[in-house]
């Protein structure tokens, strides 16, 4: 398994790569010291499995996540980070990472999460998981089928309009471009007749369609 460690601590990237190094059947071709060089070693080396840390200069590890999986399909990414909070743990999933570790991990944690991930398998950090549970399990019900011809995306840019995002941010939450962004927006306006963002919010709050 050939593994690529990404962390902007040099003490801690020169830890994992000792650890990981030290796993049976693993080689480490790479460590990074941020997301662009992440990006840059994952097109070199082609590994199998990233360790990526999600808080670094330059480019974080969500922007990376998503950047190599979309040219690198067959690398999967694992999560090693500090953070376990709510927005950490959403966006580096939405990003495409296939598991997810707090920095409490020891090397059998780490060694099963890169195990897992070769296979095209999840692991998430025990406490992740009960976080996702009590995310999904608090959430509110959305309708089966959405009102108005909307579409998922639609529908999904809707909710964001309804939290007050801008184009920019939706773009950023979503990994599509600006230019996408205002074409969703334009058909939601169409489909739920709306004339600017406020109505379409309002519209979201009365179909369920915020969360």
């Amino acid at each position: 398994m050939k593994v690529l460690v990404a962390d902007d601590q040099r003490v801690v990237r020169d830890g994992l790569v000792t650890i990981v190094g030290s796993l049976p059947g693993v080689e480490v071709v790479g460590a990074a010291a941020d997301g662009a060089e992440a990006v840059s070693l994952a097109g070199e080396h082609e590994p199998d499995v990233i360790l990526m840390d999600l808080r670094m200069p330059r480019m974080d590890g969500v922007e990376a996540t998503a950047t190599i999986r979309s040219r690198h399909p067959a690398t999967q990414v694992v999560v090693l980070t500090t953070y376990a909070d709510d927005e950490s743990v959403m966006s580096a999933l939405s990003a495409g990472a296939i598991g997810f570790l707090t920095k409490d991990a020891g090397r059998d944690d780490i060694g099963r999460a890169l195990e897992a991930a070769a296979a095209g398998l999840s692991l998430l950090d025990p406490a992740v998981q009960a976080r996702l549970v009590q995310m999904v399990q608090s959430r509110p019900a959305r309708p089966a089928a959405l009102p108005d011809g909307l579409t998922e995306r639609e529908g999904e840019v809707l909710a964001l309009i309804a939290e007050g995002l801008s184009n920019t941010e939706i773009a950023a939450r979503l990994y599509v471009g600006e230019a996408t962004v205002k074409t969703h927006i334009n058909r939601i306006f169409a489909k739920t007749q709306s004339r600017d963002r406020a109505q379409a919010a309002a519209y979201a709050h009365r179909h369920g369609l915020t969360g």
